[in-house]
């Protein structure tokens, strides 16, 4: 199969929406990553996702809509989840919430949970495509499983490391301006939780709540949301954290104080150094040596970066 790169133009735009009408998938540019995009009702669909990513299949999926009321038709919303959506939506947040019966998702979106994780994207063109479709999209990241996620449509198409020949097309947006997926919260007996950090930061949702959100330790082997194995974003390189200087052999990858081969942030700035992690540790894995990354605070979107580059680094 040959990948098609298509332009986010309105041609471009009907083209994909056309694709995805087919039963076909197509990677699709969001604030936070690309994702790889089937119809989230047709279970072929569903299932060629799973098979062109090499993912687990009880590993859940991301739902996108348009908007709130599109969103109501698929899962079921108490106040704190209204308000949340209303404060974040559109926007790198993804609420895992009860499936509404008669909601019409293929059970492989959810691997047979009773919950769906549902997010309404930012991005110009993942809108305009969510209405040109006119159904709802399951969408992960546009990468092989396990593999550092992909915010440029080149890191998509190309072959062997990317998507490039399993898919049948690309919708080209250029860079992702969050960096990073987005985040992920749920509800465990009843108390809101955060389940992956993301492209929102906790603190200011548990502002909105007006409480603190519960940290649960995830069970990779039965995920409850996605996000949640324990080796994940990795590059084909061994990964070493927390360096303030490279080994010998090493590209090293700098924050803040400490300069390297290429930088995060040299102001030390999380949102930059969240928009350029994937992308950086792409280009340091296609140099063929081991990568080290400087050392990066946990604090706002510090959160998110350090919980994908310790999956990253995971062992495998």
């Amino acid at each position: 199969m040959q990948t098609r790169i298509l332009r986010h133009d309105a041609q471009g735009i009907a083209a994909a929406a056309d694709l995805l009408a087919r039963g076909e998938l197509v990677a699709i540019p969001t604030e936070t990553v690309y994702g790889l995009a089937g119809d989230a009702r047709d279970a072929s669909a569903v299932a060629r996702i799973y098979q062109a990513k090499g993912r687990p299949s009880f590993n859940p999926l991301i739902v996108h809509l348009p908007d709130l009321e599109a969103a109501e038709r698929v899962a079921v919303f108490d106040e704190a989840a209204r308000a949340l959506a209303r404060t974040f939506w559109p926007g790198a947040l993804t609420m895992v919430l009860p499936l509404r019966e008669g909601a019409g998702i293929a059970s492989l979106v959810t691997a047979g949970l009773d919950t769906v994780a549902i997010r309404v994207p930012a991005h110009p063109a993942a809108q305009a495509l969510l209405r040109a479709f006119g159904g709802p999209l399951a969408a992960p990241s546009a990468n092989l499983s396990g593999r550092i996620s992909p915010t440029a449509a080149a890191h998509v198409a190309a072959s062997g490391t990317g998507l490039g020949g399993r898919i049948a097309a690309v919708l080209d947006a250029g860079a992702c301006p969050v960096g990073v997926e987005s985040t992920i919260i749920g509800w465990v007996a009843g108390a809101p939780a955060l389940l992956r950090p993301g492209g929102v930061a906790a603190e200011a949702i548990e502002a909105v709540l007006g409480r603190p959100l519960l940290r649960p330790a995830a069970n990779p082997d039965a995920p409850s949301s996605p996000g949640q194995l324990t080796s994940h974003y990795a590059p084909r390189s061994p990964l070493r954290l927390n360096a303030k200087a490279a080994h010998p052999g090493e590209v090293l990858i700098g924050f803040g104080p400490v300069a390297g081969e290429m930088t995060l942030s040299a102001s030390g700035d999380l949102a930059e150094a969240a928009a350029r992690l994937f992308d950086l540790l792409h280009r340091a894995d296609a140099l063929g040596r081991p990568i080290a990354v400087a050392p990066v605070p946990e604090g706002g979107l510090g959160a998110a970066i350090n919980d994908r580059l310790h999956r990253a680094a995971a062992p495998r």
